[in-house]
């Protein structure tokens, strides 16, 4: 099996908790730092707070397909996408419109994954770039992604002066 590259962000953490917790956490971030401060960028180069909920939406998006084909279809292989290459459409869209993309489907998610029974979060699946996974994994990793970004965007809160 594949080693999940987000558990190191998880430590202790129990995967359906943060991932129960992570819009309202996402909601006081944005309430903190204000439409200007979700612009503000912690270096050039990097993504503002506002592209970072972009990211997410997006994500979120995809691990409800992925989460659903994995359940649905036998032997389902993951299709990656180039994240840099989404974020080219990133300028349309404002920070209170991702973060409810995010909350929507993320709820949906919550409740898809509350109702696996534990065969279903061992079911086998494979992503090209890392290998044969679990859909527990996917679960994990959806965790760990939350916390690595919301980390990023409590540190633009930090510089912001918002949190």
């Amino acid at each position: 099996m594949a080693a999940n590259p987000y558990a190191r962000f998880l430590g202790d953490r129990q995967p359906r908790e943060v991932i129960g917790a992570t819009a309202g956490r996402l909601r006081a971030l944005l309430e903190a730092l204000g439409e200007q401060g979700a612009e503000r960028k912690p270096a050039p180069g990097k993504w503002s707070a506002r592209q970072i909920l972009c990211h997410l939406a997006d994500c979120e998006i995809v691990f409800a397909f992925r989460l659903r084909q994995g359940l649905a279809e036998d032997d389902y292989v993951i299709q990656p996408f180039d994240q840099d290459r989404w974020a080219a459409t990133y300028d349309a869209f404002d920070a209170a419109s991702a973060l409810a993309v995010f909350t929507a489907v993320r709820s949906w998610n919550v409740r898809l994954i509350a109702a696996m029974p534990p065969a279903h979060l061992a079911k086998i699946l494979t992503h090209p770039e890392r290998g044969e996974m679990t859909v527990g994994v996917v679960v994990e990793t959806m965790a760990g992604h939350d916390l690595n970004h919301l980390a990023q965007i409590e540190a633009i809160a930090n510089i912001s002066g918002g949190v």
